[in-house]
């Protein structure tokens, strides 16, 4: 098969030796732009990935605690009739769980110490078929299940461990819950108040949680709370990214089957400024690592600038021969892409490697420079999570790739503006 000169010349030039030294320095400028490309585009699939990972891990923590939809009555009360609600949930295809709940607000005291805490009226058997927390939650003591020692009307309370750290409390130990509507008595409006038993704690690993929710029997928080049933139902679901299709159908379902104005809010509402704050680091770190890519392609247009100088001769003999002005620009357009293609897939190569491998990368790199840079005691995660999606990996490909043919044009039109009768005068 015989290629176009175009292409044989481009690439000619593009793996250009070092006969001369004016051709060993602009082999050297082209083999640094090529460099630069390929550790942009690396420093871009890296970072991003380190970040994928980070919000997975923290997203899966964080459902760990929270269900992927809970519905709620809307003037906030108990739900007419949760029974047939939580009927009614269930048979949609994508829900694997839901559980009958009461939330409300509180304080918890243990002697001079205060906490405010979101309290979680469960059901312990159902609770883990809509959290993984629930489901896995094991006691300080042997194997006993901590939520199996929710018995109603024993008024136990399960306390996020930070939360009994900052309370100063134990498994065993009595907590004081004051409710934030008062009774009515002779000598005016008083709190109540009622004692609880902490019988066990939980650790999420994620510190909003830990220091400030709290778990006791959906019956004892109905008494407390002056409720005639359970507020609300989480729902876990299939898959969890289908959380606000799933939510949009319930409002439906419910609306149509029972006549009942209800609240449905999925996973993505509820913790929405969490994650606008890290689609917003994302995307800026997207836009500050994508000018390391445009220094590096634009380097590329002082080497076709030189290469063209010093190809003066060689051009004005192709104009001579017939070449036209469309050719001679196709020659260093093809310098100049391959040098993007090269480099762009170098740059590919060395980011998957490392964000597929920096679970071993890292700690190696730990153990080489005697340091820990994910101290367990600070951070959630005490390893590097990395997790490559091709919906960012495509598009930095693909911008290289436009930056280094965009960085071409300018170079190769001056080429092929190159007179032939000047540029062979002297020669």
């Amino acid at each position: 098969m015989e290629w176009p000169y175009e292409l044989s010349l481009g690439w000619r030039y593009t793996r250009a030796g070092r006969a001369t030294r004016r051709n060993g320095f602009i082999s050297f400028i082209s083999g640094v732009s090529m460099l630069g490309i390929a550790l942009g585009v690396a420093a871009l699939i890296i970072v991003l990935s380190v970040m994928n990972g980070f919000q997975k891990e923290v997203r899966d923590r964080m459902l760990g605690v929270v269900s992927h939809i809970e519905i709620y009555s809307a003037d906030g009360m108990a739900l007419p009739d949760a029974g047939r609600t939580l009927a009614l949930v269930r048979q949609h295809p994508e829900v694997v769980g839901a559980a009958p709940f009461i939330a409300a607000q509180a304080l918890l005291a243990r002697g001079e110490d205060m906490k405010g805490a979101v309290l979680r009226g469960i059901v312990p058997d159902l609770e883990g078929q809509v959290t993984d927390l629930a489901a896995g939650l094991q006691g300080d003591a042997g194997n006993a299940r901590v939520l199996e020692r929710l018995v109603p009307g024993e008024f136990g309370i399960v306390l996020g461990r930070e939360l009994a750290r900052q309370l100063g409390v134990r498994v065993g130990d009595p907590v004081t819950l004051i409710a934030p509507s008062g009774q009515v008595t002779p000598a005016g409006v008083l709190p109540r108040m009622k004692q609880m038993r902490v019988v066990g704690l939980f650790n999420s690993g994620h510190y909003e949680y830990d220091s400030g929710l709290a778990l006791m029997h959906v019956a004892d928080a109905a008494r407390i709370f002056r409720l005639e049933g359970a507020t609300g139902i989480r729902v876990k679901l299939k898959d969890l990214h289908q959380a606000r299709e799933v939510a949009s159908d319930l409002v439906v379902a419910l609306a149509r089957e029972q006549n009942q104005d209800v609240v449905v809010r999925d996973w993505t509402q509820q913790n929405r400024t969490w994650f606008a704050a890290v689609q917003l680091e994302k995307r800026m770190m997207f836009i500050i690592l994508t000018l390391i890519v445009a220094v590096a392609a634009f380097n590329l247009v002082s080497t076709l600038v030189m290469t063209v100088t010093d190809k003066r001769a060689d051009i004005a003999i192709l104009r001579t021969l017939g070449a036209s002005p469309a050719s001679i620009m196709g020659v260093f357009v093809v310098q100049g892409s391959l040098v993007g293609v090269i480099g762009t897939l170098a740059g590919l190569a060395l980011g998957l490697g490392v964000a597929f491998n920096i679970d071993v990368l890292v700690p190696a790199l730990e153990r080489l420079l005697h340091a820990s840079f994910l101290p367990q005691d600070i951070y959630l995660i005490s390893r590097m999570p990395s997790e490559p999606l091709a919906s960012d990996i495509v598009p930095i490909a693909l911008i290289s790739l436009v930056l280094a043919f965009a960085a071409t044009l300018y170079p190769s039109w001056r080429a092929s503006r190159v007179n032939p009768a000047e540029a062979l005068r002297y020669e």
